[in-house]
This record gives C-alpha cells, structure tokens and sequence, in this order.
C-alpha cells in the first residue's frame, strides 16, 4: 500500500496481495485476510498474536529473555535496570529484596505518559512557541520603522543645531559689517584731511609760480615761506582689522553639545510556560445538517467566500471586478472593486480585518483596508490565483506558472518570500500545473491543504512542506461523478471539508485524510467555494446559482 495514498487506498493482505485485509499478527507486523491466516502461523502458532485489523499493533511487543531466547520477559528489576522472563525467577530467584516491576504495567504507564507528552507538545508548547517566534518576527519587521523614527529625531536635532549656529554666525557676519563702516569711515576722514593739504598746496605752488615770473619787489620781499609747515607730514593713521577667534573644537564639548546616545541594552525577561486547561468541546457531526440561511449575492459566476465574522461575509465570481460583502442577514453591506477591473482569481481576510485579492491577469496581489488599496506583491512568469492568511499571520498563494505547466504555494510575510512548496521528497511535481482551481486553507495543525481541481485530489502537506497524504475520494463511493475538489476549508476540530462540484457534496476528512461523511442533504447545486466561520457555521458557495448557503453541520 502506498504510503501517500493510505487514506483512502484499501488494504490488501500480504500474503495473497488480493484479498482485502480483516486480520493483524501483533507478533510478525503483516496484515492477514481470513483464508491466509492458517498458512501463517503453521510454523508456531503460540507465538502468532493474530488480532482483527483495527486492533493492530494494540498488543505490546516485549523483548526475549537473554537467558530463554524462547521466553518473553515479563518483568523488570528497576535495581538491576535488567529484563527478567518468569523462567529466571522460577529457576534462580531474583534479589528478594530487589523491587520487580510488570513490564505490562511499566509498558501502560509509559504509553500514558507518552500520549500526555505528545498531545501537550502538539496542542500547548508548540504553540506558545509560535506565538514567541511571531513575537519576534512583529519586532523584527517593526526595526526600520522604529529606527527611522530614532534618526528623524536626531536630525530635527541636527537642523535645531544648525539654526542656532547659523544664527550666532549671522551675528558675528553683522559685527564685521559694523567694524568694516567704521574702518571705511576712519580711513576717509583721514583721506580729506590729506587732500585738504594737498589743496592748499597747490595753491601755494600757484602762488609761488606768479611771483617767480613776476618782477614786483614788494610781494618778492615781503614772500614768507610755508614749505616748513608742509614739511610737517600727517601722522599715519593705522586701523587694526577686527580678528576672528574660533573657540577651539574640543571633541568631548561638541558631543556634549550635541547629545548623546544611550548603549543598546539587551535584558531577559523570564517566560512562564502555563498549561492550558484540557479541552473537552469537542464537537461531533450532526446526522442530518441544515440550512440556516441564504444569500443571494447576484453574482452571476460564484466561486470564493470567505469571513472574519457574521458582520463581514466577502464574496466575488468569475464574471465580475465586484467583491461584495454581505452580513448573515444577506444585507449588501459594501463593494470593492478589483484595480484592472477583471475578476479576481481569489479573496482571504487578515485577523485585522483587512481584505487581500490577487488579480492573475496583471499578476498582483493588493490589500485592501479602509477603502485604500495597497500592492503587496507583483510576479513575474507566475499568476497568483486562490489565497488564505495563515494563524501566524502570513498569506499563503497558489500559483501557476505563465505556460501552465508548474504550480506552487508561496508562503508571504508582507512581501516577502519565506516558503515555496511545489516538489515532494522523491523531486516529483505535488500539483498539477495548469491553471484550473486550486483553493487553499491551513489546519489548526498548521497542515496547508490544497484541493487540486484537475488532480482530482487534496493534496495536504506538514508545516514544512513534505507531503502527508493525498485524498483521492473514500474507499467506497455512492457518487457516479468523478471526484473534483474545488472550495477547501477546515473547522476548529481540524476536520477538511471540501466541495465536490460535479457530486454536488461537501466530502468532510478527519485530520489524517480518513472520510468521514458527506454533506449532501441540504439540496446544494455546483459547490465551489468554501469557508467556516468562529462559531463553525459553514458557508458554501453555489456557483451559478450565486447563493451563499450557511449549514449548521456540528452539534
């Protein structure tokens, strides 16, 4: 049997290969059917545990006797850390006052201790430790922000600093401007006082001029003469240019003028683990579902709907730019338009309300909150098509390649790339490549879950990635239509729930892939999309109907 086919392949025996398995040998591990279980314990038949198939691997498998290699041990000195059958203590009694331990009791406690270790891993650390690692990316994602809010301060700083400098030198350049008037106004008094002299200088020479040609004795007599007053020069006028000083830079004075800055401290704070209260609600399927209510949406074409709440009930179709959102009630409570205007290939909604759609024409994927529209993500060679916000947080995105002939999933925190699944252990394609529906949902154990239309198959893979089975339809089947998923959705018991178009179903899985039931008595035509709300309610999407139908399934 296939181990990636296990929840639904029939097991067979495996010793015919034919008939279909009814029993188990605890003691060789192989599955029997009725007429081959004589030919296998006909060597030794007291040493063949044969139970009934669903008890397999039920019965304990003890270790032989060292000592009777026949012989199974059945106890255990918890002194001597040593394995004991019933032969050594019949034949060498152990130390009496040793203490002897039932391995079948030491074998129960163990299991217990181990279910409790598991399910309290599963359910309760791993978890909490997710939340810490989601705590830590949020911090990481918020460093930029934060410390650009850390530099615009230091550079209000900065341009306060400037100002204040740029206003003392401003009085600094007014004072050499004053100097400089009252240097030009020294120098030009002194410069009139100069050519004053050399005025009545000239004059003198005009005089001297005349009566040299003059032969007048009077004047030439009584001439007296000035030249020894001339001769006199004027003192020197000299004016000091004003000098700047810089203060010297002192770098310790500077920083202190400046500011400083605190050193990055690094604290542990003390984390305690609380274990959560065990969880009893579990909640069973309904025999007979219903049918709470009806939307009409008017979509000509539905194909996706998803919800956050009763108050917000998003839908779209394949014919149409409109995503409308509607209450329980079936009000229209408002429309968002697609920015290239065609329809788009799939919808999801973020913890805070905010709605995110891909458009595969332009090959985009843009958020939506407030009534303002963001890109989040633009491909090359690659078409995004359905869509769904993880638990921490992260958009998950089926897409295909532009010649159809690749799929994958993509794993985004904001923008950024951190998974990509697309190939199993073995290196073989997980999804088909062309581009027909592929709706995708993450279990509550962090399983991504894809139901692949053209496969014919929910493809279900672990958080990491690696295939864990493949759901082909049950064992058995009442419908005569091919099995092609399309809507796939999970509740808070971690069931898969998907829509089987042409069946006119839901099929519900457990976690593992096992069938459980079929949804099939509330008259739907053509499921497609699908989602469950907080409270469980399923609501189906009846592609050319273009009704929304909330079913109550769960007790």
């Amino acid at each position: 049997m296939d181990p990636h086919y296990d929840a639904q392949d029939v097991a067979r025996c495996d010793l015919c290969e034919i008939a279909i398995v009814q029993s188990y040998c605890d003691f060789c591990h192989v599955n029997l059917c009725k007429p081959c279980i004589g030919e296998h314990i006909s060597d030794d038949y007291t040493k063949h545990i044969i139970v009934p198939f669903q008890l397999r691997r039920s019965t304990p498998i003890y270790p032989k006797c060292k000592t009777h290699k026949k012989r199974a041990c059945e106890y255990q000195c918890e002194d001597c850390n040593i394995f004991l059958c019933t032969d050594c203590l019949a034949s060498k009694p152990h130390n009496k006052e040793h203490k002897l331990s039932k391995l079948e009791e030491v074998f129960c406690q163990k299991k217990d201790q181990i279910h409790r270790d598991k399910k309290e891993l599963k359910e309760e650390l791993l978890p909490v430790y997710e939340e810490i690692a989601t705590e830590i990316k949020k911090q990481i994602s918020n460093l930029d922000v934060d410390y650009k809010k850390f530099t615009t301060e230091m550079s209000k700083h900065r341009e306060e600093l400037h100002r204040e400098i740029d206003n003392v030198m401003d009085q600094r350049e007014k004072e050499i401007d004053r100097n400089k008037l009252k240097h030009l106004s020294i120098l030009t008094k002194h410069l009139e006082e100069i050519k004053q002299l050399q005025s009545l200088m000239q004059e003198s020479l005009h005089t001297l001029n005349e009566m040299d040609e003059s032969n007048e004795v009077t004047p030439t007599i009584h001439y007296s003469s000035k030249n020894q007053e001339f001769s006199k020069l004027p003192p020197k006028v000299i004016v000091s240019m004003p000098k700047f000083i810089p203060k010297p830079k002192e770098k310790e004075e500077l920083c202190s003028l400046i500011g400083k800055l605190t050193p990055l401290s690094t604290t542990l704070e003390e984390r305690v683990f609380t274990a959560k209260k065990p969880n009893t609600s579990v909640r069973e399927l309904l025999d007979e579902p219903e049918v709470l209510n009806t939307i009409k949406t008017r979509h000509e074409n539905l194909r996706s709907v998803t919800c956050l709440n009763e108050e917000e009930i998003w839908t779209s179709g394949k014919t149409t730019a409109d995503i409308k959102c509607f209450n329980t009630q079936g009000v229209l409570q408002k429309i968002t338009k697609t920015k290239s205007g065609e329809w788009p290939r799939g919808i999801a909604v973020y913890s805070d309300g905010a709605l995110v759609y891909s458009d595969g024409w332009i090959r985009r994927v843009y958020k939506v909150k407030n009534d303002q529209t963001e890109e989040i993500i633009r491909l090359q060679g690659w078409r995004p098509f359905k869509l769904c916000v993880s638990s921490s947080g992260d958009l998950l995105v089926t897409m295909v390649s532009d010649d159809e002939t690749q799929s994958k999933v993509v794993r985004y925190s904001g923008s950024t790339v951190k998974q990509t699944i697309q190939f199993d252990d073995d290196g073989q394609p997980l999804y088909s490549g062309n581009a027909y529906s592929k709706y995708i949902t993450e279990n509550r154990n962090l399983d991504i879950c894809v139901a692949d239309y053209e496969a014919g198959a929910v493809v279900v893979v672990n958080q990491a990635g690696k295939l864990r089975f493949r759901y082909t339809g049950p064992p058995s089947s009442t419908k005569n239509k091919p099995f092609k998923p399309w809507g796939i959705t999970t509740d808070s018991q971690s069931r898969i729930l998907t829509s089987d178009y042409y069946n006119h179903c839901i099929h519900v899985l457990d976690v593992h892939g096992q069938f459980l039931c079929y949804i099939d008595n509330c008259d739907l035509e053509g499921p497609t999309g699908l989602c469950v709300d907080n409270d469980d309610s399923l609501f189906v999407c009846e592609g050319y109907k273009g009704n929304v139908k909330r079913i109550r399934y769960l007790k």
